[in-house]
């Protein structure tokens, strides 16, 4: 058996909603992976998809907002993960240096809603973390940009990808001119 067939068969073993709430949950695959299932794998509606997804997607931040914090302070009892956070926090400071903290609640929101492989709602809800966003904002700013996200997956979903990217780099375009991703700072 080729995994391709491992995954379709653990596709039909459980009900699609089941599959497309799980596939949002997971960290990396998120909305950008489970949008794209539920509209051309299992023919949901638009509606369906897209609320499943966005639903999915959510389930876990807001316990990640609360228990990161304790999972951290655990987990740097022991070098390597003492290491590893001093090396991930120092990083995300060092690129977000202005940026999340000129514009935390609407950077958060547009890093989130940019859908690439290392953005979306489990990376935003670090950044939140780092940054010291409160715990209702970074949940709904994480919200709005999941939804965001969502509108553009379903764009490239439907569309395809040329329409897809054009939508993205134009977000992306629109947020390095607002200054929330890069750029220079021209206000200091």
């Amino acid at each position: 058996m080729s995994l391709t067939d491992f995954f379709v068969n653990l596709l039909s073993f459980f009900p699609g909603e089941v599959v497309v709430l799980f596939l949002s949950m997971v960290p990396i695959v998120e909305l950008r992976g489970a949008l794209p299932v539920a509209l051309l794998y299992y023919r949901y509606s638009i509606p369906k998809a897209y609320i499943l997804s966005v639903v999915g997607n959510m389930i876990p931040i807001p316990f990640l907002l609360r228990f990161f914090p304790d999972v951290e302070r655990y987990l740097r009892r022991y070098p390597r993960w003492e290491r590893f956070f001093n090396w991930l926090f120092s990083r995300t400071r060092r690129r977000a240096e202005g940026k999340i903290e000129r514009y935390e609640k609407l950077g958060l929101m547009v890093f989130v809603a940019i859908p690439l492989p290392i953005t979306g709602a489990w990376t935003g809800t670090v950044v939140a973390y780092l940054f010291g966003i409160d715990f209702s904002s970074s949940l709904l700013y994480i919200f709005l940009g999941v939804l965001i996200a969502g509108v553009i997956v379903l764009t490239i979903s439907l569309s395809g990808i040329l329409y897809g990217a054009v939508g993205i780099a134009l977000l992306v375009v629109a947020a390095y001119a607002a200054g929330i991703l890069g750029g220079k700072n021209t206000h200091r």
